[in-house]
């Protein structure tokens, strides 16, 4: 749809049609004039400000100097021949609308110094018609100084709320993206693998099931504990995306570590405060890959966590006292979920420290979140 031609601009509100009832008001001092010619210039002169004042608003980079030095030179006119003083307002109203910071300050110091001298002109002269409407002067003239600036910093702050607001959605869809990257991740390590499995083992039964149906019964056994298991962790995913606070996780963790025979070193009440759910997700999801590594990976027999929080940072340590990893290059690119954590860290402004000494050391630290706790709590 071709876009209609608008008179005034936009998000104005009323207050253009308030401004051409005042347009009528130049008309008044026009006709106070006995000369004809000095009335069909003021006659001219307004039309011409009028169409100058559309077009400079439309106008951009070299065209705005054109367009405002017209109006302040028709101001000026009418000013000193008809004690008409009050174009200087809508100038300094359209001074205030200049985006560009240099042209701003430069048109607002011409057009100062220009109102300035056509009103000391009429002061000077001791002009009676300039002299009865002085308590209007003296508001012009304010206007003149104050009007601008009010104008330039509230365009301002409108255009940095809209681009906060841009940023503030740019965020949402990076956190969106990072939840569909993340449950991607999570459904490839356990659904992925298990269906593999299932796959190859439904597969083999398939063949075994003329030649070794015994073999066969035990493969179909496995595949349906596999289902099971799949099950499990599949509803383990779903609480995890639910938000799982930290001392329920270690809970868990604790009950992975006794199935697997692994001891677990640690306090039994979780001391933290003041940290946000989504902070207590991302941990719980990282501590839970962590203990999963310990149990799958490290042959160890104990498994010690730790949990520490300063003004600064929280930080999560895991420690086992297995075979641990080999530092080599590309250690989080391996398989072993350590680019995962590694990830979640990140996008929270954390880190991810890996040591082998003994067993393996995983250190996870996060910027302390205490002021968006705060104002969750006061929302």
């Amino acid at each position: 749809m071709q876009k209609k031609y608008m008179i005034f601009q936009k998000n104005s509100g009323i207050s253009p049609y308030i401004w051409s009832v005042l347009s009528l008001l130049p008309f008044y001092f026009i006709f106070q004039s006995s000369s004809t010619i000095e009335i069909f210039i003021g006659i001219a002169l307004t039309i011409l400000f009028f169409i100058s004042y559309r077009f400079a608003f439309m106008s951009k980079k070299w065209p705005v100097y054109l367009w405002t030095c017209i109006l302040i030179g028709i101001s000026i006119t009418m000013t000193i021949l008809f004690q008409f003083v009050y174009f200087a307002f809508y100038i300094a109203y359209y001074n205030g609308n200049i985006k560009n910071r240099a042209a701003f300050i430069t048109l607002y110091v011409i057009h100062l110094i220009s109102t300035i001298i056509s009103f000391n002109y009429h002061l000077v002269l001791q002009s009676e018609m300039f002299l009865t409407q002085l308590p209007f002067v003296i508001i012009i003239w304010i206007s003149v100084i104050l009007l601008p600036f009010n104008i330039y910093n509230r365009k301002k702050q409108e255009q940095l709320e809209e681009q906060l607001k841009d940023a503030n959605d740019r965020i949402s869809e990076l956190v969106k993206m990072e939840e569909r990257q993340r449950i991607a991740r999570d459904l490839h390590d356990t659904l992925g693998q298990r269906l593999s499995l299932i796959g190859l083992k439904s597969d083999l039964a398939r063949k075994l099931i003329s030649k070794d149906p015994e073999q066969a019964r035990n493969e179909l056994k496995d595949v349906q504990q596999t289902a099971r298991t799949a099950l499990n962790e599949v509803r383990n995913m779903v609480s995890s995306m639910r938000g799982l606070r930290l001392k329920d996780e270690i809970v868990l963790v604790k009950q992975i570590l006794q199935a697997a025979q692994i001891e677990f070193i640690g306090e039994e009440e979780i001391k933290l405060t003041n940290v946000s759910l989504f902070l207590e997700n991302i941990l719980s999801m990282c501590l839970k890959e962590a203990v999963t590594n310990v149990v799958k990976h490290s042959h160890a027999t104990s498994c010690e966590v730790k949990m520490e929080q300063s003004a600064k940072d929280i930080r999560i340590t895991v420690r086992d006292n297995g075979s641990g990893i080999t530092m080599v290059e590309g250690v989080f690119g391996r398989g072993n979920g350590l680019l995962g954590m590694k990830e979640r860290l990140e996008f929270v402004n954390g880190c991810l420290d890996v040591r082998s000494d003994e067993g393996t050391t995983l250190i996870m630290t996060v910027p302390n979140d205490v002021k968006q706790r705060e104002k969750e709590r006061s929302i």
